[in-house]
């Protein structure tokens, strides 16, 4: 196993809460990112560092980049149009009514165009009442995961015919066979479980050669994992809780990380956006309603 210990760049000054959902842009060069509990969704544009705010109005857990341009949002109660321009939010779906005690969390567009956006149980218990859907721009809604605790760690393979997925409380990665034409899984197994020094398993990103990056939020590291499991590198990072990777730059070759501030040993470390370089590029994530052509 690799172990790397890489020169990183700081990219915001103002701490984030629970930086999640780094989201790259590549007709905009800009990449977007949420504060779940500030609320807010940030844009940076990685020529100038300029960044862009808006407020929410409720929990955030993660965003899409949509075909006009336009954001997929998936907020505590339902996932909504968001128009930055506009300021404007529009209902598109409500995944989980019935449950009043979960949130949406960790969502990401599927190489099929569509938003898969999982779940999870916000109240103190933490029991495995959250589930994974998929949802389509017409607002059709399938509930395609259930048994969850804390829904995480979406991403596909360069081929798209690889979906992984984790849960960050019960700590395990799985994997699915995928279409990527029909958006349709199959063949669930338990690829691996995660100790808490090890890095449970937050948000998550593939390569181009189809190993799957995961945040170790609790270890402050991010483990790169081969397609059979086994941690391949373990990229060692100056924040405590980091929360999810994304590739993006021109060349894919540049890594997001937002983080989360929190209480450890040693004093609080503030949650934050940093980058630095990657030797593997990343895997190019879809926009919600234009499928990627495998």
């Amino acid at each position: 196993m690799r172990v790397d210990t890489p020169e990183v760049a700081f990219l915001i000054d103002d701490p984030l809460e629970v930086g999640e959902s780094p989201c790259w842009d590549a007709r905009e060069q800009a990449l977007w990112f949420v504060d779940i509990l500030a609320p807010a969704v940030f844009r940076l544009d990685a020529a100038t560092n300029a960044i862009r705010r808006w407020s929410i109005p409720s929990a955030i857990g993660s965003l899409g980049i949509a075909a006009d341009g336009r954001l997929i949002v998936a907020l505590r109660d339902g996932v909504y149009w968001f128009d930055p321009r506009a300021e404007a939010l529009t209902l598109l779906a409500s995944p989980e009514p019935d449950r009043n005690g979960n949130r949406l969390n960790d969502g990401k567009v599927g190489p099929d165009g569509r938003f898969w956006v999982g779940s999870m149980d916000d109240t103190p218990e933490k029991l495995p009442r959250a589930a994974l859907y998929r949802i389509d721009t017409h607002g059709r809604c399938d509930r395609m995961v259930d048994g969850l605790i804390v829904s995480n760690g979406l991403a596909w393979s360069p081929d798209g015919r690889r979906m992984y997925h984790s849960d960050s409380r019960a700590a395990y990665v799985q994997t699915f066979e995928f279409d990527p034409a029909t958006g349709a899984p199959s063949k669930q197994e338990r690829l691996l479980d995660l100790s808490e020094a090890d890095g449970r398993p937050d948000g998550a990103a593939c390569d181009a050669e189809g190993y799957y990056w995961s945040a170790g939020v609790s270890a402050g590291v991010l483990n790169r994992f081969a397609p059979d499991g086994r941690i391949d590198r373990k990229v060692i990072l100056p924040v405590g809780a980091p929360t999810m990777p994304c590739f993006g730059g021109p060349d894919l070759r540049t890594l997001y990380v937002t983080s989360l501030t929190r209480d450890q040993a040693g004093g609080r470390t503030r949650g934050t956006l940093m980058s630095f370089r990657v030797d593997v590029p990343g895997t190019p994530v879809a926009r919600f309603g234009e499928p990627l052509h495998h």
